[in-house]
Order: C-alpha cells, then sequence, then structure tokens
C-alpha cells in the first residue's frame, strides 16, 4: 500500500465481532496492516457509526469501544464542516448514492484517499478519484 485508505465502520464493527470469525479476520488483518503502514484513514461520522453500533452489538462494552475510538483518533479524523457538506451533496446528486456513504466518499476524497474500505459500495467503483475495495473481497497485501 502507498497510497492512504478510508475505512469505514462496518471494518472496525466486523473487527469488534466475533460473531462472523471469517470477516473478523480480515477486518484485523486490514486494521493491523492499516495500524502498520500509517496510512488509515477516518472520519469522525465513522467513529459516531461504529460507536452506535458496538454498543448494539453488545451493550456491555462501552469502555471497549470508547478506547477503539481513542486509538484511532491518531489517525486524524476529518470533520464535518460546511466544505464536506457541500462536497458530500454534490456527490449524493452526482452518483445517486446515499447521504451517509456520499459524505464517508467526500470524508475520503478530503483526505486525499486512494481507496475506501467498505462492503456498502461496488468494490472498484471510483467516486471523485477513490476507489471502492471490499475489504473481505481483497487482503492487503493485494492493495497497489
Amino acid at each position: 500500500m502507498t497510497e492512504p485508505v478510508f475505512v469505514d465502520s462496518n471494518v472496525f464493527l466486523y473487527a469488534f465481532d466475533d460473531s462472523y470469525p471469517v470477516k473478523q479476520r480480515a477486518a484485523q488483518n486490514w486494521r493491523t496492516a492499516l495500524w502498520k503502514s500509517r496510512l488509515g484513514r477516518v472520519s469522525f461520522q465513522v467513529l459516531s457509526e461504529f460507536y452506535v453500533n458496538a454498543l448494539r452489538i453488545r451493550p456491555s462494552s462501552q469502555e471497549e469501544a470508547r478506547d477503539e475510538i481513542r486509538d484511532l483518533l491518531a489517525w486524524r479524523p476529518i470533520e464535518i464542516d460546511a466544505a464536506l457538506l457541500e462536497l458530500g451533496w454534490s456527490i449524493q446528486d452526482r452518483y445517486r448514492i446515499s447521504y451517509w456513504d456520499s459524505l464517508i466518499v467526500a470524508a475520503s476524497k478530503t483526505a486525499f484517499c486512494g481507496y475506501l474500505l467498505t462492503e456498502d459500495l461496488q468494490t472498484g467503483q471510483r467516486f471523485e478519484g477513490v476507489e471502492v475495495v471490499n475489504p473481505f473481497l481483497t487482503d492487503p497485501d493485494k492493495l497497489v
């Protein structure tokens, strides 16, 4: 990996949730590779989505989820501001994707990412120069 990779909340959730062991291993591999390469990027939207859904999965895991988010603050999360909101709306209108996904794509672009790691959009699809990669179909060492 040579370009930054924006990570959607579903990757962190699968790494956290042991209900799907195959996806958990893949998500943990991605998380480890991105920490080692220092190419992981995230937004406050992603961190918020992770937190809310982690507590749905395991209501007693509040401190564990908070610790994960505290660690991810090292990735300097992208904030939603007026410029990101406008870019998100533009992406939503152009590509006809959901509002939430358009904000993720806008944050990816704002963070100068080459890739967006998510299972919510179609692998190989490109938005504003950012390529979608499904973390459960591609290994970190295959991303160039």
